[in-house]
């Protein structure tokens, strides 16, 4: 059995051993593992991470069944090749998760169980450093779903245990429920969060953080791609596979939130992806920020981030307007 790593170590220790030593990290995202990019240049992302000092990659069991002739577990299937290939599973922290779609029924015991297992295996490892619920699953009793995940840590197969998605509401619910049982509570959350998508985790989410010393790992640091400051224009995504993600991005204030970015980037002399994640990694309750990159190229930019050290003022502006 593992022994455990406390969430104190997640969110406090370094996730790579690089001269950001108790700074700024990045946690890499997987999502594209199997979709955007194959496996040849997979391997050649996580290749290049593991060389730039990351340590945590993150995943989930659902990547990517939304890709036709995909039933789910590519991602998770290419990170264990590569980890098992290079043997370095004993330096990395690996997060997973089960629950995607929030169907009626994904979260109860013998489903989490099941999904963890073939989790492991896909990952070849005997456990993961954090497991996640994907989504909520409003069908299956809350202590039913603190059950699952408290046998999960229990049994050491994770070493921690996270929300993915869940508001307010749900979070404090099966949080006291954990409480009251005893159990292992959540003690990692995976928001949406970037530049351009503050209004879910900004508030509710975020004083949840706060207050509880839970520590949030952000998805969609970079907005799907539109915060790395390439597009200057919608139609130069039109018919790409995140082409709705971007829309998105782009909705309300976003071009000029990204007008911002650009030259905050200019004055930190940094590029504008290495600014979006280093303003989420100011962010109260923020741990660290999940990006996903299809290049070796584009992982050595973002692994950068280590080094940029903005003073406080840098943020000040576009928080006032937030």
């Amino acid at each position: 059995m593992a022994d455990t790593i406390p969430v104190s170590d997640l969110k406090d220790s370094p996730h790579c051993e690089h001269p950001c030593l108790g700074g700024i990290r990045l946690v890499l995202g997987g999502n594209v593992f199997g979709w955007t990019i194959d496996r040849d240049r997979s391997l050649a992302v996580l290749d290049a991470f593991y060389e730039a000092g990351g340590r945590m990659i993150d995943t989930a069991d659902g990547y990517s069944n939304w890709v036709p002739g995909h039933k789910g577990g590519e991602s998770e299937t290419i990170i264990g090749e590569w980890l098992k290939t290079r043997g370095v599973r004993s330096e990395m922290r690996i997060a997973t998760k089960t629950g995607q779609g929030g169907a009626p029924g994904m979260l109860a015991p013998d489903t989490v169980r099941a999904a963890l297992e073939a989790s492991l295996q896909r990952l070849c490892t005997d456990y993961v450093d954090l497991y996640y619920a994907h989504r909520d699953d409003a069908a299956t009793p809350l202590d039913e779903v603190a059950e699952a995940y408290d046998q999960a840590f229990t049994s050491g197969r994770a070493r921690e245990l996270g929300a993915s998605n869940y508001s307010p509401a749900r979070l404090s619910a099966i949080l006291a429920v954990a409480g009251e049982r005893g159990l292992h509570p959540f003690t990692v959350l995976q928001p949406l969060y970037n530049l351009v998508a503050r209004a879910q985790f900004e508030g509710g989410l975020q004083d949840i953080c706060v207050e509880r010393g839970i520590a949030a790992f952000p998805y969609y640091g970079l907005a799907a791609g539109f915060l790395t400051g390439k597009y200057t224009q919608a139609d130069q995504w039109a018919g790409t596979a995140r082409a709705h993600a971007l829309d998105e991005a782009a909705a309300g204030n976003g071009w000029q939130s990204l007008a911002w970015l650009r030259r905050i980037a200019d004055e930190l002399g940094a590029t504008p992806a290495q600014t979006a994640l280093a303003w989420l990694n100011t962010r109260a309750g923020v741990a660290a920020p999940i990006a996903s990159a299809t290049s070796p190229e584009k992982v050595r930019e973002l692994a950068m981030i280590c080094d940029l050290q903005p003073p406080a003022e840098a943020f000040l502006a576009n928080d006032a307007r937030g």
